[in-house]
């Protein structure tokens, strides 16, 4: 019996049984294929193997086993999709890994106690329940998103947490509690509306806070967030999400907000298609959550400075990703909440009339005396170049520099040009690998040809079953694809070496998609790039000896070039 908890989980479950819970697979053949949930595609390109338990998609070249799909489709680390996947099974992480499930079986179980904590002294608060009433909460609502109540007591957490058995040190590492420099421990939350947090499956991860009125010094923000944990960060949950996602998936379209009175308040007014960015960036990961349910998005960010700009923000970088952008705009309120509060037909009014993210931009700094002789009217409409720019398909730009030529009386061909001079400042930091894990990671590579040949080659050996066949091509596959070769030979499943092994799925998987009288076809390309490689191979060494006025080592590049081109197929 395998010793590690991942392991374990991976011979229980069937990758092709938990992969139904989220695609539609087809049979092909010993494999099964699918759209791809992480890009747009028509033709399936998603290919699983039971064999291997492992993905792979050939469109967007992802791949990997059955945590790395799970930590990409919930946006999840590693350490809770283990925690996930042992539960589905189940198999004690207590038992078996005391220091994976103290590390993050304890946080949720902490964070889920809190909520307990503040939901009954909200329940205890006129204060606070008056507080809600007055933002328009019904308490169908408040009891919906378990919305709770830090008491102004700085220690009333900790107290709670200690009489019933907890360890301070677990409570500061669940983020709940800050200690001082002189070593005293308090509640991070005090006199504040507590929202608490989920990831995308559902379990509560951290909360907001809000300080109430009364209790707001203007010494603290009246905003406060949990610290990232092992289990929390904020740059991967968008608020609300695990409740939305299915209607996000009905409609085909997501409402993005700001805080999450205003996500709350419009699914109160019946808009479910919501969420909330809780105050923080929006992310590349917050936008990945959505896009593979949508790509339409319908952007509604605070009336007020901060959050114009932080609106923008959230178009340029979901114009970036090629979402259809549309923003809504609330003219008469604050918020989407305070609309909500006004009328549910408020909210739903001005969704209705969201306008696509360029006209938003032409409306907020074109000109309106048409001229742009001007320093400042130049500039402004450099920004709206710049958005425009920044939008990532090119028959959408250039729609939208027609559309701009139309309202500006500038030529299109001006525009263009204008355009062309611009230089785009980053939405976000490059994307980087989120995984943890070395069993999750899905690292991508760029293939020569001949490596292009040679997997294709070894997919169809592997789909002809004759292994032999390929004994007299063997010579002209590089070191690794020989190894493969040899597994493929032995009918092992795995190879002891990580990178071997992602090769493998390479080929396994793409076996469906050749046929076995390739073969000879195939021999041939091979033994065609094989030559081709060694061939540059060798000129280089031709020239650099020719550079260096090495007779030596020329007459031995040009007695192996020579050889190399007497060769011919067997």
């Amino acid at each position: 019996m395998p010793n590690s908890p991942v392991e374990q989980i991976k011979e229980k479950l069937d990758i092709v049984e938990f992969l139904k819970g989220y695609l539609t697979l087809q049979s092909a053949g010993r494999n099964f294929k699918a759209l791809c949930p992480f890009h747009r595609e028509k033709t399936p390109s998603f290919m699983i193997s039971p064999d291997r338990q492992s993905w792979h998609c050939f469109g967007c070249n992802l791949g990997g086993d059955i945590f790395s799909f799970l930590m990409r489709y919930e946006n999840l680390e590693f350490a809770e999709a283990l925690k996930v996947l042992a539960e589905k099974v189940g198999i004690e992480l207590q038992r078996i890994s005391p220091a994976d499930y103290r590390l993050f079986g304890l946080l949720y179980d902490l964070n889920d106690a809190a909520k307990e904590f503040f939901k009954k002294e909200l329940k205890n608060s006129d204060m606070a329940m008056k507080y809600l009433k007055s933002r328009g909460l019904k308490d169908e609502t408040i009891n919906e998103f378990e919305i709770g109540f830090a008491p102004t007591n700085s220690e009333a957490l900790n107290l709670h947490f200690l009489n019933s058995g907890h360890r301070p040190d677990d409570v500061l590492r669940a983020g709940l509690a800050v200690k001082t420099e002189k070593g005293a421990q308090f509640d991070r939350f005090r006199g504040r509306i507590m929202f608490p947090i989920w990831n995308n499956l559902g379990k509560i991860v951290g909360f907001t806070g809000r300080v109430l009125p009364e209790f707001d010094t203007g010494q603290t923000g009246k905003y406060m967030n949990s610290p990232e944990t092992p289990i929390f960060n904020k740059s991967r949950i968008i608020y609300g999400f695990h409740k939305s996602k299915e209607f996000i998936r009905e409609t085909k379209s997501a409402l993005l907000v700001e805080g999450q009175m205003d996500m709350i308040m419009a699914w109160q007014s019946g808009v479910k298609n919501v969420v909330a960015s809780s105050g923080t960036a929006l992310t590349q990961d917050h936008l990945r959550s959505l896009k593979r349910l949508t790509d339409q998005i319908i952007i509604s960010f605070d009336n007020d400075e901060a959050g114009l700009a932080a609106g923008e923000r959230a178009i340029d970088l979901a114009e970036s990703m090629d979402f259809n952008v549309r923003v809504a705009v609330f003219k008469d309120f604050k918020d989407a909440a305070e609309a909500a509060q006004a009328g549910p037909e408020k909210l739903k009014e001005a969704i209705s009339q969201a306008v696509p993210a360029p006209k938003f931009y032409f409306e907020k700094y074109l000109s309106k005396t048409g001229s742009y002789e001007n320093r400042e009217a130049l500039t402004n409409l450099r920004i709206v170049l710049a958005k425009i720019k920044n939008i990532l398909s090119p028959v959408e730009q250039n729609f939208w520099l027609k559309e701009l030529g139309v309202l500006t009386g500038v030529s299109e061909k001006t525009l263009s040009e204008e355009t062309e001079k611009l230089t785009l400042k980053n939405t976000e930091t490059p994307i980087t690998s989120t995984e943890v894990d070395i069993q999750a990671a899905s690292p991508t590579r760029n293939f020569t040809r001949w490596e292009l040949v040679s997997q294709r080659f070894l997919s169809a050996i592997f789909e002809q079953g004759n292994f032999e066949s390929a004994n007299d091509a063997a010579s002209y596959l590089k070191p690794e694809y020989r190894s493969i070769l040899e597994v493929l030979k032995r009918g092992e499943k795995r190879s002891s070496d990580p990178n071997l092994d992602r090769l493998l799925d390479l080929v396994v998987l793409r076996s469906e998609s050749v046929m076995p009288n390739e073969v000879s076809a195939l021999k041939k390309n091979l033994f065609a790039e094989y030559i081709k490689e060694k061939r540059q191979a060798i000129t280089e060494k031709i020239k650099k000896a020719e550079t260096a006025n090495n007779e030596s080592e020329l007459e031995s590049a040009l007695t192996e070039l020579h050889q190399i081109n007497s060769l011919t197929l067997n």
